[in-house]
């Protein structure tokens, strides 16, 4: 069973996660549909960003898996060379 600690994280995360979706939802679907002269604009950052913060943080998550699958592997390959 879960500690009180991790349901805590747990549950700041899929807070985070909720408040990113629909701040993203919103930029993406909504804002395009809403007067260029509206208010709500300024809490928006450009439509260019829509697609380049995505494609980046992708890039950087399979960065980083990258780097961590080879870690695991030539971490394995010198256990096994030692154990010989």
């Amino acid at each position: 069973m879960a500690t009180g600690t991790d349901q805590v994280v747990g549950l700041g995360l899929v807070a985070v996660s909720l408040i990113i979706f629909t701040y993203y939802t919103a930029w993406v679907i909504l804002l395009p549909f809403i007067d260029s002269q509206h208010v709500i604009h300024k809490y928006f950052l450009p439509r260019a960003y829509a697609v380049a913060i995505p494609l980046a943080a992708g890039l950087l998550l399979l960065l980083f898996v990258g780097v961590f699958i080879i870690y695991v592997l030539l971490k394995n390959q010198k256990v096994t060379k030692k154990t010989q």
